[in-house]
C-alpha cells in the first residue's frame, strides 16, 4: 500500500536548485540563497556564528524578543555588542541608527528584526539600510515574519544577510528556511577562524560544496516533505501575485486595528506606520487579565488566531495573528468578535 507522504521519489539537486531559484525571485534578489534544512532559528544562528567573533563590534537593535536573542548569540560569539533598545510599541529609526555609528564608529555589523510577529511593530529597513552601508558594516536581516507580507528586498536595501520563514505570511512550512548571502558576508565567514565548519550551522559548507560545486550534489539528505511544502508555497504566491498576498496582510491589518475600539481594546503599537502588517498586538487597558480574555474568546471560536503576549505581556497584550490564511477581513472581524463574545 503506497502512501503519498510516504512514498516519495527522491528529491535530487536540481529539483532543490530550482526551489531555491523561486526564492531568489521571491527576495528579487542576485545574491546566493540557500535553503536550510530546518527552522529559521538555524540560518539566524549561522549566519551570527558565521560573520562575527571577537573582533566583531555589533549594532543590535531590538524592539522585541529575537532582537534580544540575537544579542545573546553575538556575545556567546565574543563580539562587543552595543544595544539598541526601543519600547517594543514603537519602531527604531534611521537617524537612531546613524546615532549610534556616530557614538560608536567601530561597528562594523547591524543585527535587525524587520517586523516582529510576537510585539506587532516592523522597522523601516530601506531607511536603516542607506545608513548601514554608508558605514560599511555588514547588516543582517531577520525577515521571517516580514516576508510575504511587506516587501523584502535584499539587493536594493544592502542587506548581506537575509534571512526567511515560510510558516508565517508565505502560508508555508514551518521545517525549512532561506538566507541570501551577499559576496562581503561570504568574504566575513570566509576570513573567520570562528565560523561553523562540518556543521550544521555552517553556511560556508553550503557555499564550497553546494554554491560553488554548482548545486550538483546535496550536501545530505533534504527534508523532503518540508520542501516540496515550500515550492507549492511558492507555486501559489506566484499564482496568487506577491502584491495581492501583500494586500490582503494589509487590510486585515487595518481592519483589526480600525475595530479594537469596538470591542475595548486599542493598539498596542501606536503609530499606524510603525505596525506590521503579519500580526496586530491589541492592549488591555481596564484591568482585564489578556490571557483570560484570549482563552476565553478561544472557546467562544476556536478557529480564530489568538494569542496572549508572551512573558510580562501575557497581562496586557494581545496578538491577532492574521497571516497566511487567515490574512483576510473577515478573518480579522471574526477575532474581534470573538474577542467582544469574552469580554460580554
Amino acid at each position: 500500500m503506497t502512501h503519498p507522504f510516504l512514498d516519495l521519489a527522491p528529491l535530487g539537486a536540481a529539483r532543490f536548485a530550482s526551489i531555491e531559484d523561486r526564492v531568489a525571485r521571491l527576495l528579487d534578489t542576485r545574491q546566493d540563497v540557500v535553503i536550510m534544512q530546518g527552522e529559521a532559528l538555524l540560518p539566524l544562528e549561522g549566519a551570527i556564528r558565521g560573520t562575527t567573533g571577537p573582533g566583531t563590534t555589533a549594532l543590535n537593535v531590538i524592539t522585541g524578543p529575537y532582537g534580544q536573542t540575537f544579542g545573546d548569540w553575538l556575545r556567546d560569539c565574543g563580539a562587543t555588542v552595543i544595544d539598541l533598545a526601543v519600547p517594543f510599541h514603537t519602531a527604531v529609526t534611521a537617524a537612531q541608527v546613524r546615532e549610534a555609528f556616530a557614538r560608536h564608529p567601530e561597528i562594523d555589523f547591524v543585527s535587525l528584526v524587520h517586523a516582529e510577529a510576537a510585539t506587532g511593530n516592523t522597522n523601516p529597513v530601506a531607511e536603516i539600510g542607506e545608513v548601514v552601508r554608508e558605514q560599511g558594516a555588514l547588516f543582517y536581516l531577520d525577515a521571517v515574519a516580514s516576508v510575504g507580507a511587506e516587501p523584502v528586498l535584499p539587493d536594493a536595501w544592502g542587506v548581506d544577510l537575509c534571512v526567511i520563514g515560510a510558516q508565517k505570511a508565505m502560508g508555508g512550512p514551518a521545517g525549512v528556511s532561506a538566507v541570501s548571502v551577499s559576496e562581503r558576508a561570504w568574504a566575513r565567514m570566509a576570513a573567520n577562524p570562528r565560523a561553523p565548519r562540518r556543521s550544521y550551522l555552517s553556511l560556508l559548507d553550503w557555499k564550497e560544496r553546494w554554491v560553488d560545486a554548482g548545486r550538483k550534489a546535496l550536501l545530505h539528505a533534504p527534508a523532503q516533505l518540508e520542501m516540496l511544502a515550500l515550492e507549492a508555497c511558492l507555486e501559489r504566491i506566484e499564482a496568487q501575485g506577491l502584491d495581492s498576498v501583500m494586500a490582503r496582510h494589509r487590510a486585515a491589518a487595518l481592519a483589526v486595528r480600525e475595530g479594537a475600539a469596538a470591542v475595548g481594546l486599542e493598539p498596542y503599537v501606536r503609530e499606524l506606520r510603525d505596525a506590521a502588517p503579519v500580526a496586530t498586538t491589541l492592549r488591555v487597558t481596564d484591568g482585564r487579565h489578556a490571557a483570560e480574555l484570549v482563552a476565553r474568546a478561544l472557546a467562544a471560536d476556536p478557529g480564530v488566531p489568538l494569542a496572549a503576549g508572551g512573558g510580562a505581556l501575557a497581562a496586557e497584550m494581545i496578538r491577532v495573528n492574521h497571516y497566511g490564511a487567515d490574512a483576510s477581513v473577515e478573518t480579522a472581524r471574526r477575532s474581534l468578535a470573538a474577542l467582544d463574545a469574552a469580554a460580554r
